[in-house]
């Protein structure tokens, strides 16, 4: 049978890597999982435990289109707390994670064919999503020196015509880094003054070492948020995101949403609807990941693996391992079947130069991360004799 021309996208090379972890796994042998952004912690328990209320006295039937109102209400005063915004809740939609955000997003905003500019390193799932949408993806190679973040002048180089819009990410993945105020606002004002869409992915917001992500709703209204109770709130597997567009927009949002997906699963809001009341456990979480993260920079750098960028957020450090291999992809199965270390090779976050870098994510416990350290530095004194 004949396939469609938009269905031939790369793979997501980090479920691969998860796919190779899982057999060897399922042959015996223990597996130090750095390769996926996944907690090691469950959905708060105030979540769970909402959950086992809600399933026990209610249907769990279809909810509106644009997601519960209470959650959505809820959401709107997360943005008070975190952000000093007063958010009209009716500019929210609940969504099935943020995958499900991205894909109406980028169906409200562009035609076929339309340039879609994204730094690279970035998230590989929107190259793909805008191509299997018949929509153009332009990456922007970003510079080490402004911490893999792009930069308005990224744009102005670009060659081939017109842009029609522009994501980024902050906290970034794979790197970590951030948007300064300034920065988000240049980039910004950049696009609105050439008729650019703005999508900013905030779903590691909350996930912070330094000072707070800056979202872009603190600058503008005319911008398309994304979030996720993915991360801060542990709850990947649970598909439930949201995003905050324009009032104008939201009409449209809401028809592509009614027909695309219904709704976002219901389980999944009520449960999301409590964690926003479990900041406690939630900060527990993110005391972890801070130790972590200064587990894992000195880990790196005993293994010989120096030249990184300090993550501000998130949970992952991207490596440059060009002094040991220009071949990420093989070195990360030669860590996973010599060292049973899962990692991610840059190839996913960076077609152009990722095969000479590596992502290891620290959203594991520590003792996993400790442990995987431990072999990484064994491998790295095997292999290259880092000393």
């Amino acid at each position: 049978m004949k396939r469609a021309r938009r269905s031939a996208v790369d793979p997501f090379i980090v479920m691969d890597v998860m796919a190779a972890a899982a057999r060897a796994e399922a042959a015996g042998r223990r597996i130090i999982h750095m390769e996926v952004g996944q907690p090691a912690t469950p959905a708060p328990a105030g979540a769970r435990a909402a959950l086992e209320r809600a399933m026990r006295d209610q249907p769990m039937g279809y909810t509106v289109a644009l997601g519960l109102p209470e959650l959505r209400e809820a959401i709107a005063g997360l943005y008070r707390r975190r952000h000093g915004i007063a958010l009209d809740p009716a500019r929210i939609v609940v969504t099935a994670g943020s995958s499900g955000a991205f894909l109406l997003a980028f169906t409200a905003l562009f035609d076929a064919g339309a340039r879609v500019a994204l730094g690279e390193p970035g998230y590989p799932s929107y190259r793909q999503i805008l191509r299997a949408l018949d929509l153009v993806p332009v990456g922007l190679p970003c510079a080490a020196r402004n911490r893999y973040q792009p930069v308005p002048e990224d744009l102005e180089a670009v060659a081939g015509g017109a842009l029609d819009g522009l994501i980024v990410a902050s906290p970034a993945n794979p790197s970590g880094t951030m948007l300064s105020r300034d920065a988000m606002r240049a980039l910004i004002a950049h696009a609105r003054a050439r008729n650019m869409a703005f999508i900013s992915d905030e779903i590691y917001h909350g996930i912070e070492y330094g000072a707070p992500a800056v979202s872009a709703l603190e600058i503008s209204d005319d911008v398309y948020v994304i979030n996720s109770f993915s991360k801060y709130f542990s709850m990947t597997g649970w598909r439930v995101g949201w995003m905050v567009v324009p009032e104008d927009h939201l009409r449209t949002i809401e028809r592509l949403a009614q027909n695309m997906f219904i709704c976002a699963p219901h389980v999944s809001q009520r449960a999301a609807l409590a964690a926003l009341d479990c900041e406690d456990e939630c900060q527990a979480n993110l005391a972890q990941y801070r130790a972590n993260r200064a587990l894992m920079l000195d880990g790196l750098k005993a293994a010989g693996l120096e030249r990184i960028a300090p993550p501000d957020g998130a949970f992952y450090i991207y490596a440059d391992v060009s002094r040991y291999s220009d071949d990420s992809l093989a070195l990360s199965r030669d860590l996973l079947d010599s060292a049973g270390i899962a990692v991610t090779p840059g190839l996913d976050f960076d077609p152009a130069r990722g095969a000479r870098t590596l992502r290891f994510s620290y959203a594991r416990s520590p003792e996993d991360i400790a442990e995987g350290l431990t072999r990484l530095a064994a491998f790295m004194k095997e292999r290259f004799a880092v000393p």
